[in-house]
């Protein structure tokens, strides 16, 4: 990152990489998740919405439609020239490699799709299915995104994660073997957790040299877990100022060689409950920019000077 950035912003990395605006088609390929299915629990995590945060719009339409979708809408929208395939809702490695390797090849013929990202959770890879995704590393910018959000044990069982934290450091460690890029998902604003809680995932991103993260805002969606506890009066969502705050004390944290895809979470205006300011995401980002300014601070400010302390 260089010096005169406030944070190493995901799309900027990708203009250098692409040398145009390069953007993310988000695809629902049918997965679902061990939470859901009863091999590791029912009902999914407490703060998942009904379509495993993926994009209901392009739901049940085959791969290859989605995909020509996508690229229209962005085109259209922000003018994109290159595109990375998104396979986003649920768990993208949940099924044997050869059923992976069918889906990731339907998303992948256009010339004008330069890469693949796969979310998914860390207790659904292995050795096979990442040495399948590897191969697609000779010719894609390959990225895998697993779902850590929190860096407590405690947390992820209140939230029935259904994986520890060991689970997501050893998947990190086994795809290090790979040339494949590794996105972690946290969510700050769980109302189990202190704030030095919530920043500690930023310690454990940055040693185990995780290349990007996305932090996400707890909100609150209809049919999940939170919203009964929420309607039961058992915890509040956090202020956007509050939010804010604490993106910049984690940002400050966090090393400045991890790429940051995503600043806040959002989700459809007619599934969420609270809070509101949700919905205004550029607002937010604004918000976290211009905190950032004001303290005269960076992504990795404390980091560096933690380091320059112990040298």
């Amino acid at each position: 990152m260089s010096q005169n950035k406030l944070y190493n912003k995901f799309s900027e990395h990708l203009k250098e990489t692409f040398g145009c605006r390069v953007y993310k088609i988000s695809i629902n390929a049918g997965f679902t998740c061990p939470n859901r299915n009863g091999s590791k629990g029912i009902g999914g995590c407490i703060y998942c919405d009904e379509f495993g945060s993926g994009n209901r719009a392009y739901l049940n339409l085959p791969i290859p439609e989605q995909i020509e979708k996508g690229r229209e809408e962005l085109k259209k929208k922000y003018k994109a020239e290159k595109f990375i395939a998104y396979f986003q809702a649920f768990s993208n490695t949940y099924a044997s490699p050869d059923k992976l390797k069918k889906l990731y090849d339907e998303a992948l013929q256009s010339p004008d799709i330069v890469g693949l990202s796969i979310g998914t959770r860390p207790d659904c890879v292995n050795k096979d299915i990442l040495e399948m995704i590897n191969e697609y590393t000779s010719k894609y910018y390959v990225w895998i995104e697993y779902g850590l959000q929190s860096a407590s044990d405690e947390t992820l069982r209140k939230i029935n994660r259904g994986h520890s934290v060991a689970d997501f450091i050893n998947a990190v460690k086994l795809t290090k073997n790979y040339d494949i890029n590794i996105c972690a998902h946290i969510i700050l604003g769980l109302p189990f957790e202190s704030r030095e809680i919530m920043l500690e995932s930023a310690d454990v991103l940055n040693e185990l040299g995780i290349d990007g993260v996305k932090i996400h805002s707890l909100y609150v969606v209809k049919n999940s877990g939170f919203a009964e506890l929420y309607q039961k009066g058992q915890f509040q969502t956090m202020t956007q100022e509050e939010y804010v705050k604490l993106v910049v004390d984690y940002l400050e944290k966090l090393s400045p060689s991890i790429i940051i895809q995503r600043l806040t979470g959002e989700t459809y205006r007619d599934l969420l409950i609270v809070p509101d300011w949700t919905l205004r995401k550029n607002e937010t980002i604004k918000m976290i920019e211009e905190e950032l300014k004001r303290r005269n601070s960076y992504q990795g400010k404390k980091y560096l000077e933690l380091k320059r302390d112990k040298n």
